[in-house]
């Protein structure tokens, strides 16, 4: 029954209010109710009023209407200080998973000063500010990235409890606004296409880590290092772990791919996009291949975006 509630809740919204990039707040969409505090308020005005009846008391008939009709305009003022607000959407940086996703949103007045106007989604903390008259203010609201793929926070509430705290008026906004989350990256091996490179097949020569074609000597071994770059002999010899090292020849491409990696689909991705991170900042050219989809070798940041993007999509709904 609550599920049932809910979703006709978010119909009747969605009629009411629909997404869109810039919404003005009206007389129908904004909300108006008491606070706790402005129910007691109440309470205590409904308390005067029986006493003033029950001693025919006239101070006490006179003060009990008084804060009734402060009741009554603090109510078009609440209201006011919300109607006549514009909110726009002003754009999202994408982030990695587990990053703080931060939406960028601009309030902007064409008349009155708006004064005390608090943001945020259900469940995280409001962000309160004032916009001038006839003015701009911005502000970065921010939502946690949990999973990869585009990141929609859903509606936004705005709120007013200005001036007196006793009522609040109110607003579910739309703002249609989408963050892309990429994987989160893990370091480990570089995956090479199977067959990419055939003449990089003899072992310890095939690309697994930042150099992968010439030979420099031996290094210790650190966790993720590849186990086939293993030089058994030294460790036969009582020289501990050691392992091959090697640095990359100009001119060759790698191609990361997907097909090259054990475990889940998250963790692939994940590894993927380490690398795509790493070959970008050593501005290398490399390809990417997933089931389904090649990105033919290339460098540079619009490269890398792209990568970044096919990997946080992958699977995906389009």
């Amino acid at each position: 029954m609550r599920q049932l509630l809910k979703q006709r809740w978010q119909r009747w919204l969605a009629r009411r209010i629909p997404p869109a990039a810039s919404v003005r707040l009206t007389q129908r969409r904004i909300f108006i109710v008491p606070t706790r505090v402005g129910v007691a308020f109440a309470l205590a005005l409904l308390l005067m009023l029986l006493t003033a009846i029950n001693y025919q008391n006239s101070l006490a008939y006179a003060l009990t209407f008084l804060l009734a009709s402060l009741f009554i305009v603090a109510i078009l003022h609440t209201y006011r200080n919300l109607a006549g607000l514009v909110l726009k959407a002003a754009g999202a940086r994408s982030v990695f998973v587990g990053e703080q996703g931060q939406f960028r949103l601009r309030l902007e007045s064409s008349a009155r000063a708006h004064q005390a106007i608090a943001l945020g989604w259900p469940n995280t903390a409001y962000q309160t500010l004032d916009v001038p008259a006839q003015g701009v203010s911005e502000c970065e609201l921010s939502l946690q990235a949990l999973r990869r793929g585009w990141l929609r926070p859903g509606r936004l509430r705005v709120e007013s409890r200005f001036p007196l705290g006793i009522l609040v008026a109110w607003s579910w906004v739309d703002l249609d606004q989408t963050l892309l989350v990429y994987p989160q990256p893990l370091a480990g091996e570089l995956p090479l296409a199977a067959g990419a490179d055939d003449e990089l097949d003899e072992p310890g020569t095939r690309a697994y880590g930042p150099g992968s074609e010439d030979f420099q000597g031996l290094k210790r071994y650190q966790p993720g290092d590849s186990k086939r770059r293993l030089h058994w002999k030294a460790y036969s010899r009582g020289q501990g772990l050691l392992v091959k090292d090697f640095a990359a020849l100009s001119g060759r491409e790698p191609w990361l791919d997907f097909a090259a990696l054990a475990g889940d689909v998250e963790l692939r991705l994940s590894l993927l996009c380490y690398w795509v991170l790493q070959l970008s900042e050593r501005q290398q050219p490399f390809a990417l291949r997933l089931p389904g989809q090649v990105l033919a070798p290339a460098s540079g940041e619009q490269h890398r975006d792209a990568c970044l993007r096919a990997l946080a999509l992958f699977g995906t709904p389009a």
